[in-house]
């Protein structure tokens, strides 16, 4: 099974990129995590935001694979703690089906982006910068990842 970042945005500060690395090379072979960034919607320099939010979507979507499980980072998505993201984490490598974990820009995701998502997430209910959702989603899966082979990363 293959974890995809797909995020809006090419041009990422360098602590983000290694803190995305980071947990990344951490992940094992059977689970490994990628990132396919897609640039931002050219439209935004213009001010029609929402023609660029429409233009980052269709890029993401098309960066999916067709039978992907699709999960929207939302901030009014559903909530989990850590114990439930392993749960989910260990749920999806036994279908065997691909997962792409959608990010989007500074104003969010376009609504065909919700559309095509199987689940919906929040990693908080405060808003988080996209760039520090890369980070952020890259430990958890990690972290989830080491609950279910009891590895002592996680400390409870």
């Amino acid at each position: 099974m293959k974890l995809t970042l797909v995020a809006a945005g090419t041009r990422m500060p360098p602590w983000v990129t290694a803190g995305y690395k980071e947990y990344a090379v951490r992940m094992p072979r059977e689970c490994r995590l990628e990132l396919r960034e897609v640039p931002l919607g050219r439209q935004r320099r213009s001010g029609d935001v929402t023609r660029a939010v429409q233009e980052e979507g269709r890029r993401m979507l098309a960066a999916i694979g067709e039978s992907d499980y699709v999960v929207a980072l939302d901030v009014a998505g559903k909530q989990l703690d850590t114990n439930d993201l392993a749960g989910r984490l260990g749920d999806w490598m036994q279908s065997g089906r691909n997962v792409s974990l959608l990010i989007g820009g500074p104003d969010g995701l376009a609504a065909s982006c919700y559309e095509r998502s199987d689940l919906r997430l929040s990693l908080s209910s405060l808003t988080l910068p996209h760039a520090i959702v890369r980070v952020l989603i890259s430990e958890q899966l990690y972290r989830a990842w080491s609950i279910l082979r009891n590895h002592p990363y996680h400390r409870e």
